[in-house]
């Protein structure tokens, strides 16, 4: 089966960044991934000085697990609850309940959809060179709007991450600087049974 790959930004853009073969990332977004793993270490710092015990119960759940290589695995499509958590920003941490997700697996590769809860994503991970991990480039849409705009069409609405399996069952999906409330978020995704 077709996946989408990485393709070097040098010979896009000036950069050490990669970029999607099928869009150009835009240069905000490279941003955020170039930044990921500080923006990440901040946030998670900001996060563990919140007073809510049960919060960061959750947070060392959703944190605990080390990745495991996801390239070409062919077993992420399905069903899966999904819960989100929001570190630093308005408030030091936020973790929402459980929604439904889905990844899909077609001719051009994996996709993903939050279908339930009023703030939902949509879009399509690709190939890192980091085996470990697949990059994800998606948009923000609400559930009252019925469908999400790709990619590219709204920045305000852009999300970029990056999927990391931490079990057979377990994904975490990593949003460095999302536009909205918080410094980082992070959604848990857990194979519905």
């Amino acid at each position: 089966m077709a996946r989408r790959a990485w393709i070097p930004l040098v010979l896009v853009l000036a950069g050490g960044c990669p970029a999607w073969a099928d869009g150009t990332l835009s240069a905000d977004d490279r941003q955020r991934l170039e930044t990921f793993d500080s923006v990440r270490g901040e946030a998670i710092g900001a996060a563990r000085e919140s007073d809510d015990k049960a919060a960061l119960a959750a947070l060392d759940q959703i944190l605990s697990g080390k990745p495991e290589t996801i390239r070409g695995a062919t077993d992420l499509a399905g069903d899966w609850r999904c819960r989100v958590a929001k570190l630093g920003g308005n408030l030091p941490l936020v973790v929402y309940d459980w929604f439904r997700c889905r990844i899909t697996d077609d001719a051009a590769g994996l996709r993903l959809d939050k279908i339930s809860g009023s703030q939902r994503t949509a879009g399509a991970f690709y190939d890192d060179a980091n085996a470990e991990r697949l990059a994800y480039l998606g948009a923000l849409y609400y559930g009252h709007e019925g469908k999400p705009k790709p990619y590219g069409s709204d920045a305000e609405r852009d999300q970029v991450g990056y999927l990391v399996r931490v079990g057979r069952d377990r994904l975490r999906l990593e949003f460095p600087s999302p536009r909205l409330e918080s410094q980082f978020d992070i959604m848990e995704l857990e194979r519905a049974r």
